[in-house]
C-alpha cells in the first residue's frame, strides 16, 4: 500500500507541476474549461485545472508584420501592375483573435488584395504612381475597420512596390531620361547665364575701378603739379626777399660807411661792367660814368709814360 500512495504521491506531484504556468511579458493565454472560453492570462504565475482546463491559444501581443506577395491589380486605365504590400498589426482582444475568425492572417490578406484592388481601380496609371501616401492612409483606415471584430487593430500599411508591365516600364524610363534631360539643359543655361552675368560684372567693376584709378592719378598728379607751383613761387618769392634784404643791408651799410664821390663813382663803374658781360645789344652809359672813364684812362696812360721813361 505504501508504494502505490508514493506513487500516487509522485504522479500527482508531477501533475500539478505541469498544471502551472508561467505567462511571459507581451503574451496572452486564452484558457478554456470544458471547451467553453474561461478566461485570459496576462503575464505572471497562473494553475490550470487538470483534464478541465485546457490552453485554447498563446498570442502575442508585440507589433507584427505581415509581407504578403505581389497581387495584381488593374488601373482606371486599364493597365495590369503587381502591388505587394506590408502591414503592421497588433493584438488588442486575444480573445476575439482566437474566436473571432479562422485564419486571422489567410482572412487579413485575402482582405487586403480586394481592398487594394477596390482603390486602385478608382486610379489612372499616373495617380497610382503619385498616390502612395493615400493609398496607405486609405487602406489602413479600411482594414483597421474591418480587422477590429477580430481582435487586430493595422496600425499602418505600406505599397512595398509598384511594378508596371516592363513596355510602360520602358516608357517611364525614356520620359524620365528626357525630363532629366531638359532639367540638366535648363540647369547648364542658368549655370551660363549666371556667369554671363558674373563676368559682365565684373568687367564693369574693372572699368570702373580704371576710371577711378585713373580720376585719383590725375587728382594727385593735379595737386603735386599745384604743390610743386606753389614751392616754387615760395622759393622765387623767399629769393627776392633775400636779395631786397641784401640790397637793403648794402645800403644801409654804405650809408653808414659814408662813402666819397670817387668811391661811388668806382662802384657804378663796378656795377657797369658787370652789366656789361651780359648779353645785351644796347648799353646806355651815364655821364658820370663816362668822365670817371675818362680819368682812369689819363691815369693809365701817366702811368704808362712814367714807365717807358724808366726803361
Amino acid at each position: 500500500m505504501s508504494i502505490y500512495v508514493i506513487i500516487l504521491s509522485i504522479v500527482g506531484l508531477l501533475i500539478i507541476i505541469s498544471n502551472i504556468k508561467v505567462v511571459p511579458q507581451s503574451y496572452a493565454f486564452v484558457i478554456e474549461r470544458l471547451g467553453a472560453y474561461l478566461t485570459t492570462w496576462d503575464v505572471g504565475l497562473h494553475l490550470k485545472v487538470p483534464f478541465i482546463d485546457r490552453i485554447a491559444g498563446i498570442v502575442s501581443l508585440k507589433e507584427q508584420v505581415a509581407d504578403f506577395k505581389p497581387q495584381p491589380v488593374i488601373t482606371k486605365d486599364n493597365v495590369t501592375m503587381q502591388i505587394d504590400t506590408v502591414i503592421y498589426y497588433q493584438i488588442t482582444d486575444p480573445k476575439l483573435y482566437i474566436y473571432g475568425v479562422d485564419h486571422p492572417m489567410s482572412a487579413i490578406e485575402n482582405l487586403t488584395a480586394t481592398t487594394l484592388r477596390n482603390i486602385i481601380g478608382d486610379l489612372e496609371l499616373d495617380q497610382t504612381l503619385t498616390s502612395r501616401d493615400t493609398i496607405n492612409s486609405k487602406m489602413r483606415s479600411i482594414l483597421d475597420e474591418a480587422t477590429d471584430p477580430w481582435g487586430i487593430k493595422v496600425n499602418r500599411v505600406e505599397l512595398k512596390n509598384i511594378l508596371p508591365p516592363r513596355e510602360i516600364q520602358d516608357a517611364m524610363e525614356k520620359q524620365m531620361k528626357a525630363e532629366r534631360e531638359r532639367r540638366e539643359a535648363i540647369l547648364r543655361a542658368e549655370g551660363e547665364k549666371k556667369s554671363a552675368i558674373l563676368v559682365a560684372e565684373g568687367q564693369k567693376e574693372a572699368v570702373v575701378l580704371q576710371a577711378e584709378a585713373n580720376k585719383q592719378s590725375i587728382i594727385l598728379d593735379a595737386e603735386a603739379r599745384k604743390e610743386a607751383a606753389i614751392r616754387e613761387a615760395e622759393g622765387q618769392s623767399e629769393a627776392i626777399l633775400k636779395v631786397q634784404k641784401a640790397t637793403a643791408e648794402g645800403l644801409r651799410m654804405l650809408n653808414e660807411a659814408n662813402p666819397t664821390q670817387p668811391v661811388i663813382a668806382i662802384k657804378s663803374l663796378e656795377a657797369f661792367a658787370k652789366a656789361a658781360d651780359g648779353k645785351a645789344t644796347k648799353i646806355i652809359i651815364p655821364s658820370e660814368i663816362q668822365g670817371l672813364a675818362g680819368m682812369v684812362t689819363s691815369v693809365a696812360e701817366v702811368f704808362k709814360n712814367d714807365l717807358d721813361e724808366k726803361s
